[in-house]
């Protein structure tokens, strides 16, 4: 399974079926309906019946991803999609800015993957929440530690493989991560993401992924 594969179209599944059961979704979700008053008489003829909406298939248990625990900022999930397990760790900004301000864009996060069966281990990728410009790099930062990412569409990966570790390690360390990209409309964007919790984090995907 290629990265750009991973990110686009199995992480987003994992992200839908992660958030959808959580405290906050649940509270949003409307109320059960109430009960429909009694009718009043109706004409010995049946009205017709309507036809009844047919419940959308339930997701295969494998397909979801299993919170293995809430470290400060950082959730571990589990999963199995197609039958291969996958481990990562995820957060979510804790500002997000663009320039010009105000410039609409989708939601964006940080993984930290672990995928046995195609020997991986702590692959840093990022999902920026537009695509974007051809050729432009996008940056991560760590206190004064700074490393380069290349871009695909709207995901982001550490461009030099031998420095993903020693990123990994400033993670652990550091305060916050700062990721800067440019779109292919020219806005350029600042997302910050806190690293409390992460190391727990980390560990708890390495237990869960050998």
């Amino acid at each position: 399974m290629t990265k750009t594969l991973l990110l686009r179209t199995v992480f987003p599944l994992l992200l839908a079926a992660a958030f959808a059961a959580s405290p906050v979704a649940l509270a949003q979700q409307p109320g059960a309906a109430k009960p429909a008053a009694a009718p009043a008489a109706q004409p010995a003829a049946k009205p017709e019946a309507k036809p009844e909406a047919k419940p959308k298939p339930a997701p295969k248990p494998a397909d979801q991803p299993i919170l293995l625990g809430q470290y400060g900022d950082w959730g571990a999930y589990k999963a199995t999609p197609g039958g291969k397990t996958v481990c990562f760790a995820l957060a979510k900004p804790t500002s997000a800015t663009t320039d010009p301000a105000g410039r609409k864009r989708d939601p964006s996060y940080v993984f930290v993957s672990t995928r046995p069966a195609e020997k991986v281990k702590n692959e840093v990728s990022a999902i920026v929440g537009y695509p974007q410009k051809p050729g432009a790099d996008t940056s991560a930062a760590i206190g004064t530690a700074s490393y380069a990412m290349y871009s695909q569409n709207d995901g982001a990966w550490i461009k030099n493989a031998a420095e993903e570790a020693q990123m990994i390690e400033a993670m652990r360390k550091g305060a916050d991560l700062v990721i800067k990209s440019e779109s292919a409309r020219g806005t350029h964007s600042t997302d910050t993401y806190s690293l409390k919790g992460i190391a727990p984090a980390l560990d708890k995907v390495a237990d869960e992924c050998k």
